[in-house]
């Protein structure tokens, strides 16, 4: 698959709802549960940390029984990650940045990446390898939405799906830029509510931010 054809692929997942989860998992027998209640309140596609040993467990389980999901894996560092996530079933891979080696195996790699970035050098460098669409981390200490706005007029080709420090009260102020397609945040699915099986109670959060609105 070419690189266009992976981006084209990234943008259809971004576009699906206003907010990407952001997913830190302990327990993968809480999977299929969560993402049946975020996919009820119409958050679909869902990213998977690789930040705990149950991931790629929690990655198979969805992708195989939660019907409307679209599971991706985040934390992405390297070609091995890639590799994992594919074969458990990911449709989508995000990273914190980029290197030249993580970005050779996604050229190799049939599974779509979001690379992140965190300054306007590494969005360029990014674009220069076909990369429209990006990761904004940190996105609050980074500078927040006033340094992702100011990148709107020179880097006109590039979207961006910021993460990191987004919350229900800030995402609004994200998702009203021109450069900004969705957020990614990990309070619709917090330790406690996975903890406790609160399916309700993330299905609820889910709902409050599939109402959000971008602007693009």
């Amino acid at each position: 698959m070419s690189n266009e054809a992976k981006q084209q692929r990234v943008e259809s997942t971004l576009r699906l709802a206003p907010v990407v989860p952001v997913v830190i998992i302990e327990d993968a027998s809480k999977a299929v549960g969560m993402a049946r209640a975020l996919v009820a309140g119409g958050i679909p596609a869902i990213e998977v940390t690789l930040r705990t040993p149950a991931a790629l467990d929690a990655v198979r389980a969805i992708a195989a029984e939660v019907e409307g999901a679209v599971v991706g894996v985040g934390t992405v560092l390297n070609a091995r990650d890639l590799e994992n996530a594919l074969k458990a079933g990911a449709t989508f891979a995000v990273s914190p940045g980029s290197s030249p080696r993580l970005l050779d195996a996604a050229d190799d790699s049939e599974l779509p990446l979001l690379p992140g970035a965190a300054t306007s050098s590494e969005a360029m460098e990014l674009l220069e390898r076909g990369y429209r669409f990006q990761k904004f981390f940190p996105a609050v200490p980074a500078g927040g939405s006033k340094l992702l706005g100011a990148w709107a007029s020179p880097l006109p080709q590039i979207r961006f799906c910021p993460t990191g420090g987004i919350s229900l009260a800030n995402a609004p102020e994200f998702l009203g830029l021109a450069n900004v397609v969705c957020v990614g945040g990990s309070w619709l699915t917090p330790a406690d509510k996975l903890a406790s099986s609160d399916w309700a109670g993330i299905e609820a959060l889910a709902r409050e931010a599939a109402q959000l609105k971008t602007k693009v």
